[in-house]
């Protein structure tokens, strides 16, 4: 186990993610000291060349046709909303780029930088669901394969009474 106090808090962030798993790591990070947040998105379409002391990837696309290179345009944007979710955060922060398979990539890094806990985003679209289902979620795989908590943020209200169970 790792102590809270002072140590690192690993978020997982993906493109139009709910402010709301922004928010929660931040007031996380607040409540136990955190030395710092680190946004962390891993892109599945990238494998991993070089696995770097402090977390960070060198990687190169799977796709050897593929001649454009978005991941500039991606951290750009997940930058944006990260700011435009915290303001001026009271905890430092950064995001990482990573590739490869999410609960593997977001565990190298949380043993690299000695990071007390996870927060991810529940998923709440249907098609996410079927892939949930087929590769497992993010949360579950962490919380299976590593010794850190996981803090799932729920990112939409549900109105129980409106749904059937197999919605």
């Amino acid at each position: 186990m790792v102590d809270f106090d002072g140590h690192p808090i690993v978020v997982a962030v993906v493109l139009g993610q709910s402010s709301l798993v922004a928010l929660t790591a931040a007031s996380l990070a607040r409540a136990t000291r955190a030395c710092e947040i680190v946004f962390a998105h891993v892109d599945q379409r990238r494998y991993v060349v070089e696995e770097k002391a402090d977390g960070s990837v060198v990687s190169a696309s799977a796709d050897p046709d593929f001649m454009g290179d978005d991941v500039n345009r991606v951290r750009q944007h997940l930058t944006d909303e990260i700011e435009a979710a915290l303001g001026d955060s009271e905890v430092p922060w950064r995001l990482e780029y990573l590739a490869g398979r999410p609960d593997r990539a977001l565990a190298h890094l949380a043993r690299a930088i000695d990071a007390a806990a996870f927060v991810v985003g529940a998923r709440t679209h249907r098609r996410r669901r079927v892939q949930e289902f087929v590769g497992g979620s993010i949360a579950i795989n962490l919380s299976h394969h590593q010794h850190r908590p996981v803090l799932v943020v729920p990112t939409a209200v549900i109105d129980w009474k409106d749904s059937s169970p197999w919605q």
